[in-house]
Order: structure tokens, then sequence, then C-alpha cells
């Protein structure tokens, strides 16, 4: 059998945590006689847990076949410098156990350093090296693009230089990159770091393997997993929301859009999950009589497949401002929405854009209550033929973001840095 590790800060397994896209992939590629390896740090992200070490560099564990190292790191809050030590502590963390794991457990064949922070992608890099085996460089999240668009960090300031170089010297030094959105391809060409434009990157090397879902267990949970909830199951048209609710997501426009749809008795929005803005928008529905709108708080992740099934509308709310959309989608939530059968809106006009690509939803060219009220009431009010269409697509295309779908593209991506 021949062995993968994939380095990936921010992985889980079910039970430690929703980060499972390297879980997948490493349970499906056993099919493939390919024993997968998943090292993440013990400091969870998501939930704010911890998996304990015992005092020992890492915890080896197995959950559904698939092993899993998780890595002791140092404990962190927020976004600050403790969240950096965070971040260089699996660093240097993995660094540290890989030769000793490898003496116990096999050397790997390939190594891939998954971001969203490049230092996992340069750790994966540096490990290839010392076992004389390919690298793969997966981009979950362009940085320091992100930095940048956010404002954290100036591009031509001298910590934007170095941290461009110092993605750059990533991609270079990779033998294939993947990128979990089409068109983040676009970036190297942008930054004239390809071949074409006299750099060194080989856009061959790069390829695209998206997130996903795992559709057996999405349609299992849909069955199983049934939340008693009258306003699920009546007879009125449900846009549903499901996600946090901050700032950045932006919720309180969907109760612009209420606010503007309330004489339309029938339609009626559902908004699931928690945030530091519950309250303030609970308080906003109560004073603004909102009666087309209900909070559910927060449910259990493993609901979410009956709740999206019982909608008319799922909503995919962002913001225009905040992130580079131009490149395309990888949010697992698109695809959740699509396995669900149902037409998706999302607020956003993006690039490579999957709702159009599959017909299965609509997109605002302007993100205000205005745009999205129509585009509610379009999809109301068409033709029982053309609503049912647009959410039948929405599953069918679901089928080409299942995970045994995209493990074979990872597949082929493994294959193709052995044989070079």
């Amino acid at each position: 059998m021949r062995r993968f590790w994939i380095f990936n800060h921010y992985a889980t397994t079910p039970a430690t945590g929703p980060m499972l896209r390297h879980y997948y992939f490493a349970d499906c590629l056993r099919e493939k006689d390919i024993e997968t390896t998943v090292f993440a740090a013990n400091e969870l992200h998501q939930t704010g847990g911890m998996v304990d070490t015992h005092g020992k560099p890492y915890l080896r564990t197995e959950e559904g076949g698939v092993p899993f190292v998780f890595v002791k790191t140092s404990k962190y809050e927020g976004n600050g410098i403790s969240r950096v030590k965070n971040m260089l502590s699996f660093f240097f963390g993995l660094l540290r156990i890989s030769k000793g794991y490898a003496k116990q457990y096999g050397k790997p064949d390939v190594i891939m350093g998954s971001s969203a922070h490049p230092l996992t992608s340069i750790a994966g890099i540096l490990m290839a090296r010392r076992f004389h085996v390919p690298a793969i460089v997966e981009v979950r999240d362009l940085w320091p693009e992100a930095i940048f668009s956010f404002g954290k960090v100036k591009m031509d300031s001298l910590i934007g230089r170095c941290l461009s170089a110092g993605e750059k010297w990533m991609y270079v030094h990779a033998d294939a990159i993947v990128f979990t959105k089409e068109g983040d391809v676009d970036h190297i060409k942008e930054m004239g770091w390809d071949t074409a434009h006299g750099g060194k990157i080989d856009l061959k090397k790069c390829h695209y393997v998206n997130n996903g879902v795992k559709l057996n267990e999405y349609d299992l949970s849909m069955e199983k997993d049934v939340l008693p909830d009258e306003d699920l199951e009546d007879n009125s048209f449900k846009v549903v929301y499901t996600g946090t609710i901050r700032p950045v997501n932006n919720v309180g426009n969907i109760l612009d859009t209420a606010h503007l749809l309330k004489g339309r008795k029938d339609i009626k929005f559902l908004i699931f999950g928690g945030g530091n803005q519950l309250e303030l928008l609970k308080k906003r529905v109560e004073d603004e009589h909102l009666e087309n709108v209900v909070f559910k708080g927060f449910v259990e992740k493993k609901y979410i497949p009956y709740i999206l099934s019982r909608s008319s509308i799922n909503i995919l709310n962002y913001s225009q401002a905040q992130y580079n959309w131009s490149r395309g989608n990888s949010s697992n939530k698109l695809f959740e929405y699509m396995a669900s059968g149902k037409p998706i809106i999302s607020t956003v006009k993006m690039g490579y854009c999957i709702l159009e690509k599959y017909q299965c939803g609509l997109s605002l060219e302007e993100c205000t209550p205005q745009a999205l009220a129509e585009m509610i009431q379009k999809i109301h009010d068409m033709p029982e033929d053309t609503y049912v269409q647009m959410a039948k697509n929405a599953r069918e295309g679901a089928k080409d973001f299942d995970f045994s779908v995209l493990t074979e593209r990872l597949y082929q991506v493994i294959e193709s840095v052995k044989k070079s």
C-alpha cells in the first residue's frame, strides 16, 4: 500500500469537528490502495476544544480506519499573536515528529501540505525533500491575497512583499498545486509567475479539486436526522439561511429584504445559526414586527440536510466587498445547498459561477435588499416546471462534487507527481 501524508492545521475527524475534506479523501483513497494519514493541530480551530496528547508531541488515532495524527500546539485565542504562535508551533511540530513517525509507521510516498496559512505547505515541501518524495501544495484560501483584501496588510508593504515572495517560492518548489477554486490559477498569471509571462511556474502542474459533499452520508442524514419544526412542515414558501450570524455574514440584509416582502404573506424567512449578532437581530424582528422572519438559533450540523430539504429557496448570503469572488466559490455550504435539490440564490455574482454552470440558482449583480426581494419573487412566481427543473439541476450538479468524484481528481494528481 502506498502512503500519502496530508498536513492540514485545521483538519478534523467526524468526532472532533466539521473540517472533513481530508478525512473524506483519506477514506476514499483506501479504495485506491493508498493509506492516507492526516496530520492536524490538537487545538481545534472550529470548536475551541482540544485533543489531549497526554504530554507527548503527538497523538495518533484512527477513526473509521483513517489514521489521524494530532500534533501538540500552543493554545491561542482570536487572531492576534497567540494565533501566530500556534501556527508556528504546528509548523515546527511537523518538522520535529515526521522523521520518528516515519520510522515507526513507514515513510510517505507523497506529501501534501494544505493551507489556509502557508507554513503548513512549506512544511510539506521541506519534509518531502527530507524523504526524497514529491510535494503537493493545496491552496484552500489564497494567502496573502485574502489578507490584502481585508486591508490588514498592504500588498506593496515590506511585510506584503515578503509574504508574496514566500507564496511564490511555495508554488515554484511544489511538484503539483491543487486549487479549490477554479479561477485561483488566474492569480499566478496576474502575478506574472507562470512560464508564459517569463516566470518559473508551469501551469500544467496546477489542478482544480473543489470542496464538496459526501452524498451518501448527506442522504442518510436527511432521512435519519429529522428536526421536528412546524415552520418546516407548513405550506409556506420558505426562504432558508443556515450559517453564522455575525457582521461579516450580513444577515441584516435578509431582514431588510423580509421587510420589503411583508405583503407576501406566504413567503417566510427561516434563519438557522448562532453568532454574536443573533440577539440584536432578533430584537430587530420584534421591534419592526417582522412576522415573516423566524430565528431558529443554533442547530447541530446533522440536522442541516433535513432543514435544507424542507426549504423552497436556500440563500448564500455573502459580503460583496470583503472577498475576491472573481475566482469562484469553494464553500462547503454551496454543495450542501445543491445536494438538497432546491434552487439557490447567491447575494454576490461570482466568477466561474457554479450556479450559472449548472443552472441551479440565481446571483445578484448588486447586493441590496431590493435586488434580493426581486430575485426571491422571481423564483416564487416562476412556472412550476421551471422551478422543478432548477431544483433538479441543483441535485444533479451536486453529483460532480461528491467526494468519490473529487477523490478521483486528487488521485490523478498523486499519480502525476509519482510519474514525474
